[in-house]
């Protein structure tokens, strides 16, 4: 019997960032698992779409045979809450949440307001919500009124890789890895760096500079202001074949995340063997396993001087929470059991 799943994406399912990713996993992985999936293209703009662009949408969900489950990515879905009412009475509707679209760091706090209003209403009409870490699930029960039975985390998967070598020319080789946008707190990772100018270290940042542009035009503006352009190097995006070969000689992971609803550039990094470095926000505090990092308080520039001085000064240390690490990569989820959860989610609605 062929099983039939439409999966609806706003803005273009190719971006490299960890919720497309995501998706496009998700969606190959059902297909091995013999679900005939139907992507819908929502359009862009999410998630502040016009009004035009949230009625095109509507338009596509309706499009979608009859009784087909459609599960719609957190992105879109949460600001669409008139259309989700209207598909769930024609469709079996799952709602895949990385992070509620009102944590997302800059918005104003009138927007963040509509917002957790107009998702909330969304997921009221849900048969079933898939989240990817238990940290959003228990937010989406205690904030937004979905009930713990009608929730299953289906965290991201790993691949497995090879563990890093690290550096070998008495540079300590920093990596950070996330879109140019306020969340990833960018700014005080400059911040703690440039307290530590004296020191041996080099970061090179991978991540989409067009999410953002007053933030990327901003982390230009403050390398340059701290004078770091020689010891900052930022890349925009890159292959995963490049990106393969920065961890290949990194020594240490650095975000200073401001939220995460899962946090897929830590597991990443973990899953090639490295130390991280990131803040005690959202889901990192689980993401993260003991002993392979260090979390400090978030927006706390001086913390992270201290810890991140520690560790470019203390190689024995990075190489004891790098073999850590390396223990924690062969537990860390699979995607192909990520994907048995979230098929069976899909099934409960049926």
């Amino acid at each position: 019997m062929v099983k039939n799943v439409a999966i609806a994406i706003p803005g273009d399912l190719d971006s490299p960032t960890g919720g497309y990713v995501y998706d496009r996993r998700m969606i190959s992985e059902l297909g091995r698992l013999g679900w005939q999936v139907e992507i819908v293209h929502l359009g862009y703009g999410f998630p502040l779409a016009s009004e035009e662009q949230k009625l095109s949408a509507a338009e596509r969900l309706m499009e979608v045979r009859e009784g087909h489950p459609i599960v719609v990515d957190g992105l879109a879905f949460g600001a669409l809450p008139e259309a989700a009412i209207e598909v769930s009475r024609h469709h079996p509707l799952i709602a895949l949440v990385h992070h509620p679209l009102a944590l997302e760091t800059g918005l104003p706090a009138a927007k963040a307001d509509e917002l957790r209003v107009s998702e909330r209403a969304a997921l009221a009409v849900t048969r079933h919500v898939v989240a990817t870490s238990t940290a959003t699930a228990r937010l989406l029960v205690a904030d937004y009124g979905v009930s713990k039975v009608r929730i299953s985390v289906a965290p991201p998967g790993n691949d497995l890789a090879v563990p890093a070598r690290g550096s070998n020319d008495g540079i300590v080789r920093l990596l950070s890895v996330g879109a140019i946008v306020p969340r990833k707190g960018f700014d005080v990772l400059v911040a703690a760096l440039a307290m530590l100018a004296e020191l041996q270290w080099h970061l090179t940042i991978v991540g989409d500079r067009t999410r953002s542009p007053a933030t990327a035009a901003q982390l230009d503006a403050d390398i340059a202001r701290y004078k770091l352009s020689g010891k900052i190097a930022v890349l925009g995006t890159v292959s995963s074949e490049a990106l393969g070969e920065l961890y290949a000689g990194t020594d240490l992971f650095v975000l200073p995340s401001r939220f995460e609803g899962y946090g897929m550039a830590f597991s990443e990094a973990i899953a090639h063997g490295l130390p991280v470095v990131g803040t005690a926000a959202g889901a990192l505090p689980e993401t993260i396993p003991v002993d392979t990092g260090v979390l400090v308080a978030l927006d706390d520039a001086a913390a992270l001087a201290t810890v991140l001085r520690r560790l470019i000064e203390n190689g024995e240390e990075r190489r004891t929470m790098a073999a850590a690490a390396r223990v924690a990569a062969q537990a860390l989820p699979r995607w192909q059991d990520s994907a048995k959860i979230f098929a069976t989610a899909i099934e409960s609605t049926l």
